[in-house]
């Protein structure tokens, strides 16, 4: 699959001349303390420690949230976006097709959630090992976290789309969309919410059934059934707001 000049582009401005280590410090910065200070400081109970027991689980939560995070900052050009040129330049000047588009800048954002999650395997190792978690629960997290972060920087790419020129709309678009999601989804239904999974996972224990169409359904099946559906709910707006694009 040729992937053309938008995928250089950003190989370019993240990896080459650097931009892109601003949230790779950034993730190290926030995540390494919160490792460290969940196994060494004590709980609300100057009795008990959170300890070894707990140290994966916070570990992988705020892997989770960071990662997320930069995934939406970096779909959605917020570092250098000085240096990206307009996707009005890639449509119109240089014939790029949306779907050409679509597909390098999808690649790139998949390319940068995969270094993130990289950045934070060590990490997530060690507390698993401390933690005793078997390897096979180590790669379902991180391949969760991955989903996740795609999930949500396709809303990125979308809002990148949707509102080029207006960057502050675009930084609040998407942590306003992030942080409702996550709220919405614990208030409305629990297994929705892919923080409250991913502690059921790791604690192994299931959360509670929903019943539809007189069935009862698995919550994992529920759970990824809506970020499968909000990851193509993300695609279409972004795809749509391509062609609107291409076709002023």
């Amino acid at each position: 699959m040729r992937l053309g000049p938008v995928f250089r582009e950003a190989l370019e401005i993240h990896l080459v001349e650097g931009h892109g280590i601003t949230a790779y410090f950034y993730l190290m910065v926030f995540l390494v303390p919160v490792v460290f200070l969940t196994l060494f400081l004590p709980s609300m109970d100057a009795q008990t420690w959170i300890g070894p027991a707990q140290v994966f689980k916070v570990s992988s939560v705020a892997a989770m949230i960071l990662i997320v995070y930069f995934s939406l900052r970096v779909a959605n050009q917020e570092f250098a976006p000085w240096r990206f040129l307009r996707l009005k330049h890639w449509l119109l000047d240089e014939k790029v097709s949306p779907a050409e588009m679509a597909r390098a800048q999808l690649a790139a954002l998949s390319l940068q959630i995969l270094l993130l999650a990289l950045l934070a395997s060590p990490l997530l190792v060690w507390a698993g090992a401390i933690a005793r978690v078997p390897a096979l629960s180590i790669l379902c997290v991180v391949l969760m976290i991955f989903f996740y972060a795609l999930v949500y920087g396709v809303w990125g790419l979308a809002a990148l789309a949707s509102w080029e020129r207006k960057i502050e709309t675009r930084q609040v678009f998407v942590r306003s969309l992030f942080i409702g999601v996550m709220f919405v989804s614990g208030a409305l239904y629990l297994p929705l919410n892919s923080i409250a999974f991913l502690l059921s996972f790791l604690g192994e224990k299931e959360l509670a059934r929903p019943s539809l169409w007189g069935f009862n359904w698995p919550a994992s099946a529920v759970h990824f059934i809506f970020h499968s559906a909000l990851l193509g709910l993300g695609w279409f707006f972004y795809r749509r707001a391509l062609n609107r694009e291409a076709g002023s």
